[in-house]
């Protein structure tokens, strides 16, 4: 819709598997707005499939670190500036800055800010003090004086209500109803058809994520097989130890894959994982969406304890919650599921009738108080 509203909306990951950001956009354009989605370009970036709204990928210099936030804050804050939006949309504290000072500039240009996690509070933060320090000083900073919040879940839009005294929207990161034109079968996917599969799946398979034990669970684990779809910091060092544990064909990398075809991948598993450590504030109040990826592919799922992942396994019954969480336990987990046939598909019944109560189209709702529809 030419000469309509128009949003922008900036990321730092180079677009490819954020499907949170991907569904607010397709959101946007439902309500009647031109949407243009930024982020980066990394050295190693696939080509990005066609998406019904416009991107743009910034090339830099540096890829990570100080100097990657820095440069790309720069760089986003003048692409800002140059072009029209009515509305500017932050998502997470790494691109908030560049927001902030364009929309002090761009005065007819309203600033949200979506919040996919408690960011300060992150592993790669909290081990260092100092970079975490800058964090929070932009975040007090600029935090207060936001007038549209949303978060990802209940916990974390109380610490930043704890922290700031702001209330906050909550938009969980549920996947929509999946409903693929045809169920691939294992052989066509490239599975072992005659093993029993577990999945863990995410763009964000880092430290302290559970996949080092799940890894090691399949040493106790006879004819079944750990799928790893996605990619994120632990992945060399998965691939070494399974080397080192002789599990080459126990444990199989699939690397990144477009939503579509993950989601077949977590159809044909038996059992879907779900295993952050509390180990950060982040951690412990995250809600992944893996979570609802599982549920909705009709994959029972194995959790470790938190506060907001045990609510919707309990809640739903689609599950074991892991009291304490070792390769053993989960291993043991993992086995009474296996040798149970009928409660398995009990859990499997129970993740179609969730399906219909946790989806994106629920979320949305929140979504239109922040945006509302444009009138042609």
């Amino acid at each position: 819709m030419p000469g309509g509203k128009r949003v922008i909306v900036s990321v730092t990951n180079d677009l490819y598997t954020d499907n949170r950001v991907d569904k607010v956009c397709r959101f946007l354009m439902d309500q009647g707005y031109e949407v243009l989605l930024v982020g980066r370009k990394r050295n190693d970036s696939k080509e990005l499939p066609e998406r019904p709204y416009e991107t743009h990928r910034m090339k830099l210099l540096f890829e990570k670190g100080p100097l990657f936030y820095a440069s790309f804050n720069v760089r986003l804050f003048l692409f800002l500036l140059i072009r029209k939006a009515d509305i500017l949309v932050a998502n997470d504290l790494d691109t908030l800055l560049a927001n902030f000072l364009a929309s002090k500039f761009k005065r007819r240009s309203e600033l949200v800010y979506d919040s996919h996690e408690f960011f300060t509070e992150v592993p790669e933060l909290v081990s260092r003090p100092k970079v975490r320090g800058i964090w929070l000083r932009i975040e007090k900073w600029i935090f207060p004086k936001l007038k549209k919040v949303y978060t990802v879940n209940g916990s974390i839009a109380a610490s930043y209500k704890e922290r700031y005294g702001k209330d906050l929207e909550v938009v969980r990161n549920i996947s929509p109803l999946w409903n693929p034109e045809r169920k691939l079968s294992k052989k066509e996917l490239g599975l072992p058809e005659d093993r029993f599969l577990i999945i863990l799946q995410g763009a964000g398979i880092n430290v302290d994520r559970g996949a080092e034990e799940a890894v090691e669970a399949m040493k106790d684990l006879e004819n079944s097989v750990l799928l790893i779809v996605g990619d994120g910091d632990i992945v060399p060092q998965l691939k070494k130890n399974v080397k080192e544990y002789d599990l080459q064909d126990k444990v199989l990398f699939y690397g990144k894959r477009p939503y579509s075809e993950l989601m077949q991948f977590t159809a044909n598993a038996d059992i879907g994982l779900t295993l952050d450590k509390p180990s950060n504030l982040n951690y412990r109040f995250s809600l992944p969406n893996k979570v609802f990826d599982y549920i909705h592919a009709n994959t029972p799922v194995i959790c470790t304890d938190l506060p907001e992942v045990r609510k919707v396994v309990e809640g739903h019954k689609v599950g074991i919650v892991l009291e304490e969480f070792t390769p053993k336990t989960l291993a043991a987990a993992i086995e009474e599921l296996k040798s149970d046939p009928k409660r398995l598909e009990k859990l499997r019944q129970n993740c179609q009738r969730a399906a219909q109560q946790e989806s994106w189209e629920g979320e949305c709702e929140t979504l239109r108080k922040m945006y509302p529809k444009v009138e042609a």
